[in-house]
């Protein structure tokens, strides 16, 4: 378990790709967004956001600083695309929140309602992550920086 309290985030940094997440904290309900319907996810302080880029470098930490925060802090609702969307193929960034959420390469970025599986850089494949009191725990980590930095202002 690492220790994650609701003004940190945690960074992981791959060679290919980076993850942010944060605890849900305070924010107890956001809205996934279909092209169908508009759904209410209501969680626990101790839920995650998770937050996924294929990208690396000081400028990624910084964009999922911002996702995160417009999505926590702000209620930004989390857009889902179908699955033929051409936006799919442009993402750099994705989202999903909720206790659990698994990464996998194999899945089209930006295309689960279901919010418990995130597309994520090849490195990250089979990774589980879950929020439990007071931090985080790992599954099928691979060797990886871990950073926690304060979330609730600019470093």
């Amino acid at each position: 378990m690492i220790p994650l309290s609701e003004d940190e985030m945690l960074v992981l940094r791959g060679s290919t790709g980076t993850i942010g997440i944060v605890k849900t904290g305070s924010s107890d309900r956001l809205f996934p967004e279909t092209e169908k319907e508009e759904v209410s996810m209501f969680f626990e302080p101790d839920d995650l956001i998770v937050a996924s880029c294929f990208e690396t470098g000081d400028r990624v930490v910084k964009a999922l600083r911002c996702v995160l925060f417009m999505i926590r802090e702000m209620k930004q609702p989390l857009i889902v695309l179908p699955k033929k969307h051409p936006a799919t193929k442009r993402l750099r960034l994705v989202v999903s929140a909720g206790g659990k959420t698994r990464i996998s390469c194999k899945i089209t970025p930006g295309t689960h309602p279901e919010q418990d599986i995130l597309c994520g850089s090849d490195e990250f494949d089979g990774l589980e992550i879950a929020g439990v009191p007071g931090g985080v725990e790992f599954r099928n980590l691979r060797e990886t920086s871990i950073d926690r930095m304060r979330f609730d202002h600019q470093d």
